[in-house]
């Protein structure tokens, strides 16, 4: 005869499993923002950063993938030239500021 199946033992494995990864999840947010130096800014600073960047339009998203793409591939003092440049929120033509922001949706 078969074993019944432990509905509430699997929903809380599932449910210990989807913790776990949140949680990790944040830490490498958080090691992003320290790798970026975006630890730098201030909470308000930074969460004003993200910000603009959820609400960015595709091709200045496109532009930070780049970005982010190049410092992950070892490009990375190419890559963060134009971070300071963008300060004002005006997009710069083929650069990929504020790599930080956008990747950190993607993580």
């Amino acid at each position: 005869m078969r074993k019944p199946r432990d509905f509430d033992a699997e929903l809380q494995a599932l449910t210990d499993k989807a913790k776990a990864l949140k949680t990790k999840k944040q830490g490498q947010l958080g090691e992003l923002v320290i790798a970026m130096g975006a630890d730098a800014l201030s909470i308000e600073q930074l969460a004003g950063a993200l910000l603009d960047a959820v609400g960015a339009d595709a091709a200045r998203k496109e532009a930070w993938r780049k970005s982010g793409s190049a410092y992950f591939r070892g490009d990375g003092a190419r890559a963060r030239k134009g971070v300071g440049r963008n300060a004002g929120g005006a997009p710069a033509s083929g650069a990929g500021p504020q790599s930080s922001s956008g990747e950190a949706g993607a993580a």
